[in-house]
């Protein structure tokens, strides 16, 4: 083996790359500050919500997500610690940004799922977790806020099995919750973590390490409070599942751990712990077989996300990719498959959300932005192996909102078109036209009705100008199948609208699902598909 191969291998073997997922308010974004805060990264964190300090949290960068104080955007973030170098994409937890969280999952070798312990699991985490369980990657869960009034622990375990399907494994055990949250119980060593303040949160603070058996922990530790934990664990060692790292890696079981990413309870704990059950990056699908990182020598990686405008001053668009094999150098030649021809990869950088850093090397796992000048989109693969090979596509969700835009100032006609065609291409929002007509009517659709929000205010802010939106009543979207239908001959309901995507592809529009089978019922032999082709 060369020294190359074998740099490159040590250096992937260090890589860890998770997402982290959660329902909105959740305190995932916390939990990520927190993660930069011990890695070194930062030197003080800043609460979301900002009472304590004024700074806005590190990994959000748009200006409407600063405003909100909720995360619109995957970011992407990268720190060392303990010999590991470790990638976080951040994922928005609100469920109209879901889309943009499925395809980072996409880029993700394991979840970290970060659960409220006052109100268990809520209704996107579900859809979040649907994805995972899709993939099976590793699941581990983090219960947050123990800090504040929580649920009982075996109610949170039990909601987690029952509405998420997996069956979970405490690592360690909270004593008390609120105000009487003293720390937390390691199961494995059977010792007693108490923390001592931690400056709200801001700085890492002290753990103190007691065996349970030593007669000083009675000092920190009620005994009301001791008599109940000791019920709780000799129950849970009774009834609960074992831990099984191979469950784990299969995402069959979650080791689950409890703490404060506020006042830094439990977050570096979480993090060690977190280290030793990953694995580093793992073989990835493609139209020839997976391809593994331990023996693909070649560079390969696709883009998972494309993003615009992320410095107002340069106007620039970015393409995130997950590096799958091989070692990156700056400015390399590599081919890109989709496109059929040669890219120089320029610019590349890694983020700290809006601060960015250029890069020299970077290695499968990590993952990196590059120049985009208009030619990448959501799943391409770039290479340099001779074999060609093209990894598993990212799916194209349908919308289930439509409205229709147009510009307030006809005189802007040029940056509405840029600016729509831009935000279309990093697959926030999807846009179509009327059929027959060129742009001058643009109908959008999304996913979630916030990203009509989002499209306002980045047109507004981004590019300058001033839109009008008009809701339409259709919630079913289908594309056309046959090449060979005459739209203009086309039996439909009275409520379906024939529009065609930017490729001039046919769709159809329908208020009522029934609509939807009527017209399939009066037109023999036309295929409808839910997903559109990219």
């Amino acid at each position: 083996m060369s020294e190359l191969t074998k740099e490159i291998k040590e250096q992937i073997q260090k890589r860890r790359t998770f997402a982290i997922i959660s329902h909105p308010d959740a305190g995932k974004t916390t939990l990520t500050e927190k993660f930069l805060l011990y890695g070194g990264a930062i030197n003080q964190a800043g609460s979301v919500k900002g009472k304590a300090t004024a700074k806005h949290a590190v990994s959000d960068w748009m200006e409407i997500e600063k405003e909100r104080g909720i995360s619109v955007t995957s970011s992407v973030l990268q720190f060392n610690y303990g010999g590991y170098c470790i990638n976080i994409l951040d994922t928005p937890g609100h469920q109209d940004f879901s889309e943009d969280t499925y395809r980072t999952l996409m880029a993700a070798d394991s979840a970290v799922m970060v659960i409220d312990a006052s109100k268990g699991v809520e209704a996107q985490t579900r859809k979040l977790f649907k994805v995972c369980t899709m993939r099976h990657i590793p699941i581990f869960t983090f219960i947050n806020k123990m800090d504040r009034e929580a649920m009982d622990t075996f109610e949170l375990l039990d909601d987690i099995e029952s509405e998420l399907g997996i069956a979970t494994c405490p690592v360690n055990w909270p004593i008390g919750s609120g105000k009487r949250f003293k720390g937390v119980y390691d199961r494995a060593h059977r010792e007693v973590e108490l923390f001592s303040d931690t400056k709200k949160g801001t700085t890492q603070g002290q753990v103190r390490k007691i065996s349970i058996d030593d007669p000083e922990a009675a000092q920190y530790i009620d005994e009301d409070q001791m008599e109940q934990l000791l019920e709780e664990i000799e129950l849970q060692d009774g009834a609960g599942a074992e831990f099984d790292q191979e469950l784990v890696s299969k995402g069959e079981l979650s080791p689950v751990f409890f703490g404060s990413a506020l006042t830094n309870f439990g977050v570096e704990t979480f993090l060690q712990h977190f280290l030793k059950m990953t694995t580093s990056p793992l073989p990835r699908k493609s139209d020839q077989g997976e391809i593994d990182p331990m023996e693909e020598e070649d560079f390969s990686a696709f883009v998972f996300k494309i993003q615009a405008n992320m410095n107002k001053a340069h106007r620039d668009r970015i393409a995130f990719m997950r590096i799958c094999s091989g070692a990156f150098e700056a400015g390399m030649e590599v081919m890109h498959i989709q496109g059929g021809k040669k890219v120089r990869l320029s610019q590349p950088q890694q983020m700290m959300a809006s601060e960015r850093k250029m890069i020299e090397r970077a290695y499968g796992g990590d993952i990196i932005g590059v120049f985009d000048p208009g030619i990448f989109s959501i799943g391409d693969t770039l290479t340099t192996s001779a074999k060609k090979y093209v990894y598993e596509g990212i799916p194209t969700f349908a919308p289930e909102h439509f409205a229709r835009v147009r510009q307030v100032d006809t005189m802007k006609r040029k940056q509405f078109i840029k600016g729509i065609n831009q935000i279309a291409q990093e697959g926030a929002i999807q846009i179509f036209q009327e059929y027959n007509t060129g742009m001058e009517e643009i109908i959008v659709g999304v996913v979630g009705v916030l990203q009509f929000d989002v499209l306002k205010y980045r047109l507004e802010n981004e590019y300058n100008v001033e839109i009008r939106m008009d809701s339409l009543p259709y919630e079913y979207i289908r594309w056309i199948e046959n090449d060979d239908v005459d739209l203009d001959r086309l039996s439909g309901t009275s409520d379906m609208k024939k529009i065609k995507d930017l490729k001039d592809r046919p769709l159809l529009l329908f208020v009522n699902e029934w609509s939807i089978r009527m017209t399939l019922e009066r037109n023999k032999g036309l295929v409808l598909s839910e997903f559109g082709r990219s």
